[in-house]
């Protein structure tokens, strides 16, 4: 296990976005037990537009499938439905929150609780004013065949909020940040990520450092970032590869190092008025099956 230093984790908030379905629980159950390492509340937010106003989710939050019908969002977010959501919602909510030993608080308090939370309005409004005034925010990965609804607020997690977002698979059955793997291309998004996830590193027992070949551009190497963490106490093993195919390799290494969270930057590039996600951000929000701590900035 890692020596820690004894000083502030500073991850006090935990958010995250609830809704009645089984990758929420998920989220749930990890928040919580992250929660419980880093002595961090856990507030639970469901999400629902305005009942009166079907305009209120922006265009580009509306799916349809290819026959023209709505999704899942669209179904719940009917005043018929919304109401039993809400409630299902709330009461996985508190379910999980007393399975785990957190008491529910109405209001926030220092020391660690469970917050329960019910907003209306666009979901990619809602989470850009409560995201920047959390820790770290928790989501699900959006289902490679659909997912519509988790993409939704995986997108507005990552590029609305400025904090880290922890990603999750659907079906996560796995402990999340007892051994760590940071994948590490130095960059200053990585560097970023790195000192997000600070609370976290310092409590796991293994962190390991990957890199995908040559380190020859500017900024540190990996051995130096390894030589920064022993300053927290920190001791990093390094896995390296030749840089053949990055995405291979770092899952590979990630996999070699019996890892169960990947830390990352995010990176983004502006294609005609949009923000998108390449190379292996992309790859590891669609394609990996794996837990990921990014930040994107």
């Amino acid at each position: 296990m890692n020596e820690t230093t004894g000083g502030d984790t500073t991850m006090r908030v935990i958010y995250v976005p609830v809704a009645d379905r089984p990758e929420c629980a998920v989220a749930l159950k990890t928040a919580f037990s992250l929660g419980h390492s880093v002595g961090a509340s856990v507030i639970g937010c469901h999400i629902r537009p305005h009942r009166d106003s079907p305009v209120a989710l922006s265009s580009g939050f509306y799916q349809f499938d290819q026959n023209g019908n709505e999704t899942e969002w669209q179904v719940a977010a009917k005043p018929e439905n919304g109401k039993k959501a809400q409630e299902a919602a709330g009461v996985l909510f508190s379910r999980l929150a007393e399975h785990h030993g957190y008491k529910i608080f109405a209001r926030p308090r220092a020391g660690p609780g469970a917050v329960w939370m019910e907003k209306t309005g666009a979901p990619n409004k809602v989470i850009g004013i409560m995201g920047p005034v959390a820790d770290l925010l928790v989501v699900s990965r959006p289902a490679r065949n659909g997912g519509g609804v988790a993409r939704m607020f995986l997108s507005a997690a990552l590029l609305r909020s400025s904090r880290p977002v922890l990603v999750l698979p659907q079906n996560g059955k796995t402990a999340v940040g007892k051994n760590i793997c940071i994948a590490w291309n130095q960059s200053v998004e990585a560097a970023r990520a790195v000192a997000a996830a600070m609370p976290l590193l310092l409590k796991a027992d293994t962190v390991s450092i990957v890199s995908s070949g040559s380190e020859s551009q500017f900024g540190p190497s990996s051995s130096q970032l390894a030589t920064y963490l022993k300053y927290w106490g920190i001791k990093a093993e390094r896995f390296t590869r030749k840089g053949k195919d990055e995405q291979k390799e770092v899952l590979e290494m990630y996999r070699a190092s019996e890892s169960d969270l990947l830390v990352m930057g995010a990176y983004s590039r502006s294609r005609m008025s949009r923000l998108v996600f390449g190379g292996l951000t992309q790859h590891m929000l669609e394609k990996a099956s794996i837990p990921v701590f990014m930040l994107h900035t």
